[in-house]
């Protein structure tokens, strides 16, 4: 196995430009794909998820050029449905392209194949599925009942009102959502149970925003796609910089002094994670903040406090103040995180089997998870750490290194999911 061996650091400071965010980059791909017109889609995310996606689209009849060599991509609409009515699409472990894909290929009129790798067809899809076939979907599943892989076919008119639940996953509702305008229909979603990982939605609807389709909303319990609903390309979009991807740097100038500032997301995002840096305010870290950047650096006194924090609303984020938890006083406890269970691994069992190879005392539960660190946070050092094939594993963890241990991370190309450079920037930041 391929393995990075980090070396014991207790410093960080320096300056890091975030990569395009992945939600936001698999969201816009697909809205201007179905949309009319031409879409220059600026500072797209270069990484595994957005490829697999842009394959697919091309797979799919969509016309997508890159601009040069930079990170720009000329996105040709179709206005519509998919015009290929026969495509088998790959979709790795790829969550925000395989839902929404899902949805969109069910309302296209063809004979569709979606599969993924190991991992994906363990990542539960059958709420999606059940929601696009009270409206009139064909879907077979190819193996497991309620997993991917999946057999579409074209869709049979059927009535107007579908639910999905709220608490398993918020990609079904985005996938809903950015799909429903190819029924042409009045459409209207009930949210059953609790919406988790809302402001997810919200990046939903404020691209939707940006292509022309405004989505009637009843709380977070009811949303109304109208019949006139038509995407239409704005011509050219930024995709912001990756607020999930921020939390390990802010975290690095939290914990290895700082300052770290990360620019690309701030005050005016339109991401729910950058909501991470209250909770590391929380415990305790000077927080500064701009339009368009983020800045962190440790306590006055130099110590982090333990927090009992709802991480309902910046559940990826939250995996980074598993790890910050070592190097606070006290014990922290994570909550409302069963979303966890359902991601690239079981984050929560792999999160709490990792951070007690370096010395924490570890609880886990089905929606939270309890972290005290070792006394005096000494760390163990020369830990071997395991990454799932999961890119926010290996990122949270290499922050165990700034505890002035060793530590070896094993896969470390887990991180081309979303963020290929993301060691050598590290790097660039600790000391």
């Amino acid at each position: 196995m391929e393995f990075l061996d980090l070396p014991a650091s207790t410093a960080a400071r320096g300056t890091v430009r975030l990569p395009g965010s992945k939600s936001i980059s698999n969201r816009v791909l697909l809205l201007a794909a179905l949309a009319k017109g031409t879409t220059i889609v600026r500072a797209l995310l270069d990484s595994d998820d957005t490829r697999v996606m842009l394959d697919a689209l091309r797979a799919l009849g969509v016309g997508v050029a890159r601009v040069s060599d930079s990170d720009d991509y000329e996105i040709t609409g179709v206005g519509g449905a998919f015009p290929v009515k026969q495509a088998e699409l790959f979709l790795g472990n790829a969550g925000t392209a395989f839902r929404s894909l899902t949805a969109a290929c069910a309302l296209s009129g063809g004979e569709y194949v979606l599969k993924g790798v190991a991992r994906m067809h363990e990542r539960p899809i059958g709420d999606l599925v059940d929601a696009l076939r009270r409206l009139g979907a064909r879907i077979d599943y190819l193996g497991e009942e309620g997993f991917p892989p999946l057999k579409i076919h074209p869709a049979e008119i059927a009535g107007d009102t579908t639910e999905v639940r709220g608490n398993v996953s918020s990609q079904f509702l985005t996938g809903l959502l950015m799909a429903l305008p190819l029924r042409q229909r009045n459409t209207t979603i009930e949210v059953v149970g609790e919406l988790i990982s809302k402001p997810y939605i919200g990046i939903t609807l404020a691209m939707l925003r940006r292509f022309g389709v405004d989505i009637a909303r009843n709380g977070w319990q009811g949303f109304g796609v109208p019949a006139a609903a038509r995407y239409q390309s704005p011509g050219e979009i930024w995709v912001e910089g990756d607020a999930s991807s921020a939390s390990y740097f802010l975290a690095a100038g939290t914990i290895g002094g700082g300052p770290v500032r990360v620019q690309g997301v701030g005050r005016d995002s339109v991401q729910g994670d950058v909501r991470f840096a209250d909770a590391l305010a929380k415990m305790g870290a000077q927080i500064d903040m701009g339009p368009n950047w983020i800045e962190a650096q440790a306590p006055r006194n130099g110590r982090l406090k333990a927090i009992d924090l709802d991480c309902n609303a910046i559940p990826d984020a939250a995996m980074t103040l598993a790890v910050a938890a070592l190097f606070a006083d006290g014990t922290t406890t994570l909550r409302n995180i069963a979303s966890w269970r359902v991601k690239e691994t079981d984050r929560i069992a792999a999160m709490a089997t990792e951070l007690r190879k370096v010395g924490a005392t570890v609880e886990e539960g089905a929606d939270f998870i309890r972290i005290t660190p070792p006394h005096a946070s000494h760390l163990t050092p020369h830990a071997v750490i395991d990454t799932y094939d999961d890119h926010r594993m290996a990122m949270c963890l290499s922050l165990v290194s700034l505890g002035n241990v060793p530590v070896r991370i094993n896969d470390p190309a887990c991180v081309n999911k979303t963020f290929p450079t993301y060691f050598k920037i590290f790097a660039g930041i600790v000391q």
